[in-house]
């Protein structure tokens, strides 16, 4: 549990151990009213907003890693890749099948004959020269024809569909960080085999920054989400930072008498670091 900071005139923090003379009633009143100062600090913490461990939606063998720990990434920045040889093969030879009329002109040039033949033997017949069952017959021969040209270019039509599906396969072997954040830790490196469950790096969103304290529940009434606060890092750090409030905790720790509450601080520059201690405050309250 983080307790506020609180001072006394001879410059030594209440809460350190103290002599068995103080009697523990006398401690209890002191902390609770110490508590009950709402214009005084309180602990907390400044943590990543988000941390991401990366990974890949397919299995496969790492090609190449290219960001190290504490390297700044950008949202949609390339970190890592897999070997995909054989995905680039297939999105050649899709391509190749894609963007080929070959097998409907040849098609359509057969149809074209059997359309012809016919139109011949339709004249035979008028002429009482060719029989029904030839004009039937080469009937039955331009329906499959037609039929294969159809089909010829729906075949065409589902290569321009594999070929999309194979570009996203291919681009699923190219990892991107979702977020701009800072690598917080590499953990594969090129040459290893990447299963799907496995993470590739850990990376930490630094702007925003998530604050956490646990204040007093004396403190919940006089606190809402969207609030400001005043957030002072902890040396060697200056200056005061505004913060948003962002989520309350509706379920008090008894032990303690405390609740959680959480704070977006802006770090567009990143000049704070996360993981550090700081001081909270709330100006407005009361």
């Amino acid at each position: 549990m983080r307790q506020k900071r609180t001072i006394d005139g001879n410059g030594d923090m209440i809460g350190q151990p103290m002599r068995s003379t103080i009697s523990a009633v006398f401690l209890g009143l002191m902390a609770s009213t110490a508590l009950a100062q709402n214009d005084d600090a309180f602990d907390c913490v400044m943590d990543p907003f988000l941390v991401v461990e990366l990974g890949a939606p397919v299995a496969g063998l790492l090609a190449d890693v290219s960001a190290e720990r504490g390297d700044v990434l950008q949202a949609g920045q390339v970190v890592a890749e897999l070997e995909s040889s054989v995905e680039n093969t297939t999105i050649d030879l899709l391509t190749a099948r894609a963007n080929s009329d070959v097998a409907i002109l040849a098609q359509e040039a057969r149809r074209d004959l059997i359309k012809q033949q016919r139109e011949r033997i339709a004249t035979l017949v008028s002429r009482n020269v060719a029989s029904e069952d030839q004009l039937q017959q080469v009937e039955a021969e331009l329906v499959t024809a037609e039929a294969q040209v159809k089909q010829a270019i729906l075949d065409k039509e589902l290569a321009t569909l594999e070929l999309a599906r194979a570009r996203t396969q291919l681009a699923q072997r190219t990892i991107a960080s979702p977020i701009a954040g800072v690598v917080q830790e590499r953990l594969r490196s090129g040459g290893e085999y990447l299963a799907t469950n496995a993470p590739i790096m850990t990376i930490a969103q630094l702007d925003p920054l998530q604050v956490e304290a646990f204040l007093p529940v004396e403190m919940y009434p006089e606190l809402s989400v969207g609030m400001s606060a005043s957030i002072t890092p902890d040396a060697p750090f200056e200056g005061v930072f505004e913060a948003i409030v962002t989520s309350i905790d509706q379920i008090f720790d008894a032990a303690s008498g405390t609740f959680t509450v959480r704070l977006r601080l802006p770090n567009p520059d990143t000049v704070l670091p996360a993981g550090h201690r700081c001081l909270l405050s709330f100006p407005n309250a009361g």
